[in-house]
């Protein structure tokens, strides 16, 4: 008998297309196949579907304002920018998978406070307390991105660049792995680089 520590552990569980979540490995949804559909509140109450966005390219961002490595690309305005500079192509989504009970969770006005601060108050914020669609897309980190393209296949997943750092200042510097795939998506190209290893808080699921 031997022990396998958590970090080899987690490494294996990504390299067979798994993650763990909550305790339970499930398969992670694989690139160019239809992405998992999903039913949110938003921070108004109302409900919002992936449906609703048929036919537009969706980018999911997993948030959570507690965590220092969102804080980097919100207080550099590094996300904030790319979301302003996508809005006429792209339906932005930020989601929250952060449960109830821990200490990072805030009130929808919590949410939406935090948002207009970093003026990223225009794109929809939806709540997922439950974790079941941020499970349903196999989330680890904040910020983890997903792309959907406008048939509805999955065609990017991973982090949104490739400093894994929580240095603001390590921005300008990266390769911004969701913008350059958003630009081959608008030229009409195959993504490029369609999966990378996300970095960052982990999403705080119950």
């Amino acid at each position: 008998m031997f022990m396998i520590n958590a970090k080899i552990g987690r490494q294996i569980m990504l390299a067979l297309g798994l993650v763990a979540l909550g305790g339970t490995a499930v398969a992670a949804p694989a690139i160019g196949q239809a992405a998992p559909a999903f039913s949110l509140k938003d921070l108004n109450g109302k409900t919002v579907q992936l449906s609703d966005y048929q036919g537009k390219t969706v980018v999911l961002e997993w948030h959570n304002p507690g965590c220092p490595f969102v804080q980097k690309h919100y207080d550099s305005a590094n996300m904030p920018n790319l979301q302003r500079k996508v809005a006429n192509d792209v339906v932005w989504l930020a989601v929250n998978s952060t449960h109830v009970g821990h200490t990072d969770h805030r009130d929808a006005k919590g949410y939406a406070s935090y948002m207009k601060e970093k003026g990223a108050d225009r794109i929809p914020y939806l709540l997922d307390p439950d974790g079941k669609t941020g499970r349903a897309y196999s989330a680890t980190t904040t910020p983890h991105m997903y792309i959907i393209d406008r048939s509805g296949q999955l065609v990017y997943a991973g982090a949104i660049d490739s400093i894994r750092s929580a240095n603001p200042a390590d921005v300008s510097k990266a390769t911004n792995y969701v913008a350059l795939a958003l630009d081959d998506l608008k030229a009409g190209k195959p993504v490029s680089q369609a999966s990378t290893t996300p970095y960052g808080c982990s999403v705080k699921y119950k």
